[in-house]
């Protein structure tokens, strides 16, 4: 999310009320702004259309914040007084805004029923709706590397850097991919064993002087190590942009005609390219690999996650797995196994695991149908799992006991535990997200009481967190309370 539009857009819209003696909830409208930047890609106020107030009230609203049906008339009239401020703002046109308020009309009372309807609930959005009248929503994120600057090359010792691990693509399908390289239909690899020549093209068009003849620039050629080896360390489709921009910083003065650089990548079989972006190719992944290992460079292999027991499933995913690599991983893994089976598995994995191993395998667990109830019940009688398996039962409308109030308290400080690596990577939209949905006072007030390892943590966390001075410092007298318990 984009903080800073966000902020100045709220700045924007109390000034324009003051000025025309207009009532804004602010708050509300500020929900509704980083919930568009968040997950419908609205980078600034002109990019709301009719269908973002649709998503927003009908779909995400419902599922990411607690609130009685009844206040859907509230949300509504602040979603109304965004619309008249982007039409005398002249963020959007007067047809446009009619077409806003008729879809306001419309979503009114549909969004009455979507906030009363518990299937719209995601699992801390349950939880929390049984302790009070806020929420936490928390996904638990797959660890997975930041996008670097590409304007700056890596450190030339390659011992300050390690190589992340990298996944390969099997033989076969490497041996089939060379016969579709362009550069080696009119470059034919000398006629040895194909994947060594391989490399061997790879280890020049890196080290040697190519003089343009891949990129069609001399000084391009020349940097292609450093591109290709931060591609290989994101392990990520990169914007094209990104990569222009790392180009232009090469080529200095020069003007980079960057479709055509990507293509004379393409054709050298080295880089994917899509609408979206770009990335190493299979056969690059593997050559450069191969380029490291002759170097005398660490360059471990990733193992597939999908052939992994269930303890191995989870700790790749915490060593940091792509997204879309990590739900391939998922999905075979849970292919490869009836639902109660792979239930049973995670269930064993994270009982007595760490907050966020267990996150990762109630996610997993999360995707199963009812076919796994025998598994999932028969950890009712986990102090740790209980909750979630209360939960996940619930949620199918199978039949499952209520939580008792010191459950209730555990599974808020899992729960928030789970939050604790994303809060520290990005502290500030952490706090946000507390100050739009933590946890009530009251409850933060009774969690020293809870016996969880992550207790401390999570009350320090929240002590420094909440933007609310008088919540936060209930958190941080908390924290002193469950230390002082430990210690006794």
């Amino acid at each position: 999310m984009s903080i800073e539009w966000v902020n100045q857009a709220i700045d924007d819209l109390r000034a324009w009320g003051r000025a025309r003696e207009v009532e804004v909830d602010a708050d509300e409208v500020r929900l509704l702004c980083d919930y568009a930047s968040d997950y419908l890609n609205v980078n600034e106020l002109g990019d709301f259309t009719p269908e973002t107030f649709d998503e927003l009230l009908l779909s995400i609203y419902p599922r990411k914040v607690i609130a009685p049906p009844e206040s859907a008339a509230e949300t509504v009239a602040a979603a109304r007084i965004l619309v008249v401020y982007l039409t005398e703002a002249g963020e959007v046109s007067e047809a446009t805004a009619e077409l806003m308020r008729g879809r306001l009309d419309d979503i009114a009372p549909r969004m009455r029923e979507a906030l009363a309807d518990t299937a719209n609930f995601g699992m801390a959005k349950s939880l929390f709706s049984s302790i009070g009248p806020e929420s936490l929503e928390q996904a638990v994120a797959i660890p997975s590397g930041e996008l670097p600057d590409l304007g700056e090359a890596p450190c030339d010792c390659p011992g300050c850097t390690p190589l992340p691990a990298a996944r390969l693509a099997a033989p076969e399908d490497l041996m089939a991919a060379l016969d579709g390289v362009p550069m080696l239909a009119e470059e034919p690899l000398p006629g040895g064993e194909p994947l060594e020549e391989w490399a061997q093209r790879v280890a020049r068009v890196l080290e040697h002087d190519t003089g343009g003849a891949i990129t069609g620039s001399a000084e391009l050629d020349e940097g292609l190590y450093d591109l290709f080896d931060m591609l290989y360390r994101l392990q990520v489709r990169v914007p094209a942009a990104v990569i222009g921009d790392y180009l232009d910083e090469i080529a200095g003065e020069g003007e980079v005609d960057l479709p055509a650089v990507l293509d004379r990548l393409v054709w050298s079989g080295m880089l994917d390219v899509a609408a979206d972006g770009a990335e190493l190719t299979p056969l690059g992944v593997w050559g450069l690999r191969e380029h490291y290992l002759t170097l005398g460079i660490e360059a471990p292999q990733a193992p597939d996650l999908a052939e992994a027991d269930a303890l191995g499933l989870i700790e790749g995913l915490l060593d940091g797995v792509p997204t879309e690599l990590a739900e391939d991983d998922i999905n075979r893994w849970l292919t490869g196994r009836g639902e109660g089976e792979a239930a049973a598995e995670l269930l064993a994995a994270a009982s007595g695991a760490p907050a966020v191993a267990r996150g990762i395998a109630i996610t997993i667990v999360d995707r199963l149908g009812s076919e796994a109830e025998p598994q999932v019940r028969d950890y009712l009688e986990d102090q740790e799992l209980r909750p979630h398996a209360i939960h996940w039962l619930a949620a199918r409308g199978l039949p499952a006991p209520s939580l008792t109030q010191d459950e209730l308290l555990w599974v808020s400080v899992d729960m928030l535990a789970l939050a604790m690596p994303a809060a520290e990577e990005d502290p500030e939209i952490f706090a946000e997200n507390m100050a739009a949905s933590g946890p009530p006072a009251h409850l933060i007030e009774e969690m020293w009481r809870v016996d969880h390892p992550d207790v401390v943590d999570v009350l320090e966390l929240l002590g420094r967190s909440i933007p609310d001075g008088t919540v936060a410092k209930a958190a941080r007298k908390a924290a002193f309370k469950a230390r002082s318990r430990a210690i006794r």
